[in-house]
């Protein structure tokens, strides 16, 4: 900028020095992608040819009919597998919107042409609430199923090591465990990652890896999963190489959710309505943000909740759930909640993402101002699951701050994910929002896809006829941005 030139300009960035700065930053980015889509287009993989046998044998398994956006997206998937080269899919999906049923029927078609299938979530309890519904859906079919976790024992890791390099194995699901040297695949020909921005960049490219491991030269096929939905300007920014598969509709039956925001002076009334649900035969979640005292967030712990839930409802069937338990002791305690033996589970936010009890109704969160969009949102989708309406209950303590009294409006007011990701967007920035953190890189220095649609929409314009007409300039000008982070920007 010449001298004299207006600092407020400057410091709202939209002096013309500004824009070309980033301008030039979203064009290296698109360039990026649309380079990484041509290479991928030059890879090979396992043409993944299967008859429909298998595939409406489970259909017919199941005690529901799929909706039109999960017969979509399949057919998208099933379009991909039968390439030569790798398929890089999002799927996308709300809360409760089918994704894993998806996911298993994309498992079932790998496994149909002769290969293996892996899958792979960020914490034990997703894995394994996966690991329980996919081997109930495919056991019948004489699919193997194998876990594969850090917590195993020596001799069970061992054997799962060995049932998966021989082959034995047709379908792994499991944790970051999947991806430690000692794991090496027969024939990988399909990789699911779950909640994939709950992985850092490295680890994703490690799976995506593991089918050279066994001396092919292919990669596998890739789905990644994710259940917060993610705004049109962020697909058309970081996952513009990203083919995208949105399943925007709900199972039929499924009633909207309740929220309702309580302040926790009327502790008294949510403590009744807890019991009432529960004696009634539902089943019910109380939520807290840590598992010990904090003394400077004075927040209410899971531990002395579990104790004061204990005595407030002396006649229910109690359990208290974190991430310090022992995984077996997580499972044990899964496992009687979701078949009925415990009645109101407290827990921490452990039980995010993934966990799936039909009977549960009621959800009950502990300082909700202190949790995050996405966070408040997968924690709703835990309730209203069956055929029950669900309720979720989102307890405050006042004062609230200008982001915290934001934040609970939006949850209140939306219950459409895509919606509430907007908001998240606006509310905390394209880094936070996609987990950028993570991988140590940073996405984009200058620019904000919401912000600045326009220069994206021109960038993406500009890429396009760049990457075609002269490469070589294009290659240039992706150096001098990005210099060895492409990579890592489209794993």
């Amino acid at each position: 900028p010449t001298p004299g030139i207006s600092l407020e300009a400057l410091d709202q960035r939209q002096h013309p020095a500004w824009q070309r700065l980033k301008f030039d930053e979203l064009l290296a980015q698109q360039i990026s992608m649309r380079f990484h889509h041509q290479a991928r287009l030059t890879q090979s993989a396992p043409v993944l040819q299967c008859t429909q046998a298998q595939r409406n044998r489970l259909l017919e398994r199941l005690p529901f009919r799929l909706t039109g956006a999960q017969h979509r997206a399949l057919e998208q998937i099933e379009s991909d597998l039968a390439r030569p080269y790798p398929m890089h899919r999002l799927l996308q999906g709300d809360v409760g919107s089918g994704k894993t049923v998806v996911a298993a029927l994309a498992c079932l078609h790998a496994i149909s042409a002769g290969f293996q299938a892996a899958l792979m979530a960020p914490t034990e309890i997703l894995a394994e609430q996966h690991f329980r519904k996919i081997e109930h859906l495919l056991q019948p079919l004489g699919i193997t199923t194998v876990w594969m976790t850090g917590s195993l024992r020596k001799k069970d890791k061992a054997d799962a090591q060995q049932r998966i390099a021989s082959g034995a194995a047709q379908l792994v699901i499991g944790t970051h465990a999947l991806i430690q040297s000692a794991v090496s695949f027969h024939a990988l020909g399909l990789v699911v990652i779950d909640e994939q921005h709950r992985f850092g960049v490295a680890q994703r490219l490690a799976l995506r890896k593991k089918a050279g491991s066994a001396g092919r030269s292919s990669e596998p096929h890739q789905l990644m999963m994710s259940a917060t939905p993610i705004p049109r300007t962020l697909s058309m920014s970081y996952f513009a190489d990203l083919d995208l598969s949105v399943i925007d509709e709900l199972p039929a039956g499924r009633q909207p959710i309740i929220t309702k925001l309580v302040n926790d002076a009327r502790r008294e009334e949510v403590i009744a309505r807890v019991r009432e649900t529960c004696l009634q035969g539902g089943q019910a979640y109380w939520v807290c943000p840590l598992i010990e005292e904090s003394e400077s967030l004075q927040l209410q712990t899971a531990v002395e909740t579990f104790a004061a839930i204990s005595r407030i409802f002396p006649e229910l069937r109690s359990g208290l759930i974190h991430g310090r338990l022992a995984p077996a002791d997580k499972t044990d305690l899964m496992a009687r909640f979701s078949q009925g033996e415990l009645q109101l589970l407290v827990a921490t936010t452990v039980i995010e993402v993934g966990v799936d009890v039909p009977n549960a109704s009621v959800m009950v969160i502990e300082h909700a101002e202190r949790m995050g969009l996405a966070q408040l949102h997968q924690l709703r989708g835990r309730v209203g699951r069956g055929s029950r309406q669900g309720l979720c209950i989102l307890m405050y303590h006042p004062p609230l701050s200008a982001l915290a009294r934001t934040r609970l409006k939006v949850i209140y007011e939306h219950t459409d994910g895509f919606e509430i990701a907007r908001h998240d967007l606006m509310l905390r920035g394209p880094g936070e929002f996609l987990g950028a953190r993570q991988s140590g890189t940073p996405l984009l220095r200058f620019a904000d896809p919401e912000q600045d649609g326009p220069l994206l929409q021109e960038a993406i314009r500009l890429a396009g006829i760049w990457t075609e007409t002269d490469p070589a300039a294009a290659r240039r000008h992706l150096q001098r941005w990005l210099w060895s982070r492409q990579e890592y920007l489209t794993a």
